[in-house]
C-alpha cells in the first residue's frame, strides 16, 4: 500500500491524460469513415474537437458548466465547431450524425440505452467511435494493470517532468468510477452494436468502434 500511495503522489505530480493519448487513434477512424459531421459526446475542454475540425464540423456536447465554457472560448468564432451545454441525452433525438465520438464518457451513462441511442443518432453508414473507461476483472486486466501502473508515471514524467502544483484544465471536469467489466460491455455491444469491434487498452481503457449499415 505504501508504495501505491507514493505513485499515487508522483502521479499527482506528473499528471497526464490517459484520454488524450487515443486522441490520434480517434482521429484516424474518424478521417477514414469520411465524415463531414462530427457529434463530440463529453469534450470537455475540445482536445479532440481540436484535431476533428479540420476535417469536419463538429458539436461538442458538455455538461459541466465551467469545462463547456472553457471549450466555448477556444473555438469562439470557428464556424465549424459549436459547444453546447448538455450531455447526450438532452440532445435533439431528430439530429443524425456522420461520425460520433465519445471518450470515458460512456460510463457515466446507463450502458445499453445510451448504445442504443447512440446506433440511432447515427446516419447510415456512420461510425461510433468510443474510448471507454472498464473495471478491472480477471487476470488479464490484472496484467496489463500492472504494466499501466508501472508506465504510469515514465509517461508522466516524460509528459510533465516540471511537477505540477495543479490538474490542467483538460483534466478537472468530474469523474466516476467505471462499473462495467470489459466483458460486460462487449456482451452489450453484441445485442445492441452488431459487428462492433472491441479491444482492451492500457491504462483502464477499451475502444470501440462500430459502423451502421
Amino acid at each position: 500500500m505504501q508504495v501505491l500511495a507514493a505513485l499515487d503522489r508522483f502521479n499527482q505530480r506528473h499528471p497526464w491524460s490517459h484520454n488524450d493519448r487515443f486522441l490520434a487513434w480517434v482521429e484516424r477512424r474518424v478521417a477514414a469513415s469520411g465524415a463531414r459531421e462530427v457529434l463530440d459526446v463529453g469534450c470537455g475542454t475540445g482536445n479532440l474537437i481540436d484535431r476533428l475540425r479540420h476535417r469536419a464540423r463538429v458539436v461538442g456536447l458538455e455538461p459541466d458548466p465551467a469545462t463547456a465554457a472553457i471549450a466555448t472560448a477556444r473555438f469562439a468564432g470557428d464556424p465549424a465547431v459549436h459547444v453546447a451545454t448538455h450531455g447526450f441525452l438532452d440532445r435533439d433525438p431528430q439530429l443524425r450524425w456522420d461520425a460520433i465520438t465519445i471518450v470515458a464518457v460512456l460510463h457515466h451513462l446507463p450502458l445499453e440505452p445510451t448504445l442504443r441511442e447512440l446506433r440511432g443518432a447515427l446516419r447510415p453508414g456512420g461510425r461510433l467511435v468510443v474510448v471507454g473507461c472498464r473495471r478491472d476483472a480477471g487476470a488479464v486486466d490484472l496484467a496489463l494493470a500492472v504494466v499501466s501502473l508501472l508506465a504510469n508515471p515514465i509517461v508522466g514524467l516524460v509528459k510533465h517532468p516540471a511537477s505540477a502544483t495543479d490538474l490542467p484544465e483538460n483534466m478537472r471536469a468530474p469523474t466516476t468510477p467505471a462499473a462495467q467489466t470489459f466483458e460486460g460491455i462487449v456482451a452489450a455491444a453484441e445485442r445492441d452494436l452488431p459487428g462492433a469491434r472491441a479491444r482492451r487498452r492500457l491504462f483502464w481503457r477499451y475502444t470501440l468502434v462500430y459502423d451502421a449499415p
